[in-house]
């Protein structure tokens, strides 16, 4: 009976989150005055940041990523939840205007950056990355082999990131788009996400033999609960987030057109009461 108390400490993975940690925190210190002149030292960029690299690991080294690899669906749809969620959305929020910025210096970058973050472009490639994955011949590859696995959640992540930066990005050169262009963009991804939520929700079959041979550690709980479980929470956690998402954008739409509705005059006469 495998462990599934297990936590990973390979190099390769706390080399690498160590690696993207100190990178940032030698931009954010010492290279901060050349990059940035007169900022101070971004403290609430930094517990985002480092936040979602938290979340990186909790969701890849924990016991979590045993019991998913190993047991259930289900606890590995969650690892993907937090890859794709609250990791890539604090690792954006974590990352400073004027670190981002000197990355697209270039006409040429800034023109292959906005081809690959354009709303289209996005909404494509998450999609097809989170389905193609989904595969069952793909899937049950990467639970075999541990190299394509990583290679899995790192593609997972990626993609993440370029679903999120439409709203979120952290660059002035290339900034958020328009609330209404957000709205229209997150329902396109949650219509393109449906049929591979479809297929695995409601497949007759168990679509996946690690998971249908795999031992079972809940009692009662079968193969194809554990796949019903997996395929509701990735269309309902994903639809719960996206509708906050709309929501947001909503508010901003509202507050903007307010703020524009404003005339110099009313607003001295709000003031004034």
């Amino acid at each position: 009976m495998i462990d599934w108390r297990h936590w990973h400490n390979e190099p390769y993975l706390i080399g690498g989150l160590i690696l993207v940690g100190w990178l940032w925190a030698i931009c954010a210190g010492p290279l901060r005055a050349r990059l940035a002149p007169g900022e101070s030292f971004p403290r609430g960029a930094a517990w985002r940041f480092y936040s979602g690299l938290v979340i990186f690991y909790l969701a890849v080294g924990s016991p979590l990523d045993q019991i998913g690899e190993r047991f259930l669906f289900s606890a590995h749809m969650l690892q993907h939840q937090l890859l794709v969620y609250p990791a890539a959305i604090l690792v954006l929020l974590g990352l400073p205007t004027w670190m981002v910025d000197p990355l697209l210096a270039t006409p040429r970058r800034q023109s292959v950056w906005r081809l690959l973050v354009h709303p289209i472009s996005c909404t494509i490639l998450y999609s097809l990355t989170i389905s193609v994955w989904h595969l069952p011949a793909l899937y049950d590859l990467a639970l075999r082999h541990k190299t394509i696995h990583v290679l899995e959640h790192l593609m997972f992540f990626g993609a993440a990131l370029l679903y999120w930066w439409p709203m979120l990005s952290p660059s002035a050169v290339l900034p958020p788009r328009r609330p209404g262009t957000l709205i229209l963009y997150f329902l396109a991804v949650e219509i393109l996400m449906t049929p591979i939520f479809a297929y695995v929700t409601f497949s007759q079959d168990v679509l996946y033999a690690t998971y249908e041979y795999a031992p079972r550690i809940l009692p009662g709980f079968s193969a194809a609960d554990d796949q019903l479980l997996a395929g509701s929470s990735m269309k309902l956690v994903g639809m719960a987030v996206a509708l906050g998402a709309i929501a947001v954008c909503f508010w901003r739409w509202y507050a903007a057109g307010e703020r524009t509705n404003v005339s110099p005059p009313a607003a001295q006469s709000r003031l004034a009461h």
